[in-house]
């Protein structure tokens, strides 16, 4: 494809409305300083920024072998699935650990809070490492002094967003309890917020260095950072996430007696701190315009968790066991769809300009096409659907060899919770096609808008899909109620 933009009204051109402009390597020079500064289309991803490499963007440069087959996305995606699982499997028994806590029995709200952290690896590190790999795929990042700007510049975006982020899941938690609870507690709504931010902003550090490292390891071995970047990022995610919390929330607690002002003064400078990241992030060229555009799904991808936060709650207070497989069950379905997510998203980028779909592409597709026609994505989801069955035994048999009592599954729950977790991620995938497919057709960028959905909506499914197999062998008598 010759590497052409078109660009169309509100674009930033100014009056050349509907023109194409054709740049050769040299014409950067012809690209106007404030191109990125007003994009007046929500979550449309306009890539021009000041002293911008459009050509970079528009032209493909990949040398990511395009004749991948089952077998070798298969071995791809296979190890850093199973260690991202054991991760679950770890974070799920931690879980179960903390939930007798003092804080967590005290203030029972951080449970609703749960989802909603440890999705924000879904909201923002695995949108991170979609992103990254990307550009990685497209050649963007063989440059190393381009590779690390765009590395700290997204890192400073992730922070800015994990900081704004955590703060408004707490909010949302506390509202929550108020109105279906009928209760309030200022001291409990300062101890949200700073555990939820310190947790938020610390993880979202950590994972955010591990997923850029993995990313510039998979190139420089020629593995496909596509079909590793997003497990890996989420096999330290939840149990990173959840000791923090746990931690954090446990040491403010504590100290609550004597030092009440401790939770405000943490949320205070966390706020202060805000305008110094977004500042970095406008200026540098390749989150210029994410730190506009790329809000909305986040926040909503972050209200979907807490509602599902909030249904686990409930949940959790009948059955005690449902704790330990709520990070795997979700977990998985969030691992896979987020990389058949991160290939599609990839795949359009190499050959189609944003906005332009592939010639026999359609948005909405039968879920037989889906999973059974000869593209790439097809086969992709068949690869993902195959690793779930065996995935889940690994975890569900890992959880009963360290644990006793209802979490040792029977036959009857192994069938159920397999069950569940497949209709799960077959959701899940079907719906990253048809969203990936919608928001590219709109000129929004899906590495920076799918996998928030994905991931919220995975927990959504998760946790309801895992509520509704512990009522129904319940009712079968195949568990029992905590006496």
């Amino acid at each position: 494809m010759s590497p052409m933009c078109t660009f169309t009204e509100g674009s930033e051109m100014g009056p050349q409305d509907n023109k194409e402009f054709p740049f050769a390597p040299t014409d950067t020079a012809t690209l106007p300083a404030s191109a990125a500064e007003d994009s007046p289309l929500p979550d449309v991803i306009v890539k021009l920024a000041p002293e911008s490499n459009t050509v970079e963007h528009c032209k493909v440069n990949s040398t990511t072998p395009s004749a991948e087959t089952h077998i070798s996305i298969g071995c791809q995606v296979v190890v850093p699935f199973l260690i991202a699982g054991m991760g679950m499997v770890g974070a799920g028994f931690y879980l179960d650990h903390v939930q007798d806590w003092e804080v967590f029995m005290k203030v029972p709200e951080i449970i609703i809070l749960v989802p909603s952290l440890l999705g924000l690896k879904g909201n923002l590190e695995m949108t991170l490492a979609s992103r990254l790999s990307t550009e990685a795929n497209l050649g963007h990042m063989d440059d190393p002094k381009e590779q690390w700007s765009m590395i700290l510049g997204n890192l400073t975006l992730v922070q800015c967003q994990a900081i704004v982020v955590g703060l408004m899941s707490a909010v949302v938690a506390i509202a929550m309890v108020a109105v279906t609870q009928q209760e309030f507690s200022l001291s409990h709504t300062l101890l949200l917020c700073s555990c939820s931010i310190i947790t938020s902003s610390i993880a979202s550090l950590l994972l955010g260095f591990i997923t850029a490292t993995v990313i510039v390891v998979s190139r420089y071995f020629n593995v496909n950072p596509d079909n590793v970047a997003t497990p890996i990022a989420a096999s330290l995610g939840d149990i990173t996430s959840l000791i923090l919390l746990s931690w954090v929330a446990s040491i403010l607690h504590d100290a609550d007696d004597k030092f009440s002002w401790i939770s405000s003064i943490i949320i205070g400078c966390y706020i202060l701190v805000i305008p110094f990241w977004v500042f970095i992030a406008k200026k540098n060229k390749y989150t210029h315009s994410i730190l506009y555009t790329g809000w909305t799904p986040v926040v909503v991808a972050m209200l979907i968790s807490t509602l599902a936060g909030l249904i686990l709650d409930i949940l959790m207070a009948k059955y005690k066991d449902l704790a330990v497989y709520q990070p795997v069950i979700n977990g998985v379905g969030g691992n896979l769809v987020s990389v058949q997510a991160s290939r599609l998203s990839t795949e359009l980028h190499k050959d189609n300009e944003l906005g332009t779909l592939p010639p026999t592409a359609r948005i909405c597709i039968s879920p037989l096409d889906a999973f059974f026609s000869k593209q790439q994505y097809a086969m992709t989801a068949r690869v993902l659907m195959l690793v779930v069955v065996p995935g889940h035994l690994i975890f569900v048999y890992a959880i009963r060899y360290f644990k006793e009592g209802n979490a040792s599954p029977t036959k009857i729950f192994i069938f159920f919770y397999l069950t569940a977790a497949l209709v799960q991620v077959a959701i899940l995938l079907y719906v990253a096609y048809v969203i990936t497919y919608y928001f590219w057709s709109r000129k929004v960028d899906p590495d920076n808008s799918t996998i928030p959905y994905l991931t919220a909506l995975g927990d959504f499914l998760g946790i309801m899909l895992l509520g509704i197999t512990f009522e129904f062998l319940y009712l079968l008598g195949d568990i029992q109620l905590p006496t």
